[in-house]
């Protein structure tokens, strides 16, 4: 493959894209086992998400009625 003078750009911007990529792939799970971590530590310590709730019988008062 032959780039002409251009190529020490174009393969720079090739290592560039590809270094940032798995720079953001490595953060992605660094990040996502540490979320986990936490997630794992709060359920330990008996912490519910609001969403797992039933939901609460609504009044005419909180619907606005």
């Amino acid at each position: 493959m032959d780039l002409g003078p251009n190529a020490v750009f174009v393969w720079a911007a090739y290592g560039a894209v590809a270094g940032v990529l798995a720079t953001l792939l490595l953060w992605l799970i660094v990040d996502g086992t540490r979320q986990q971590r936490k997630l794992d530590r709060l359920d330990a310590e008996g912490v519910r998400r609001r969403s797992a709730r039933p939901p609460a019988a609504s009044s005419a008062s909180e619907t606005g009625d």
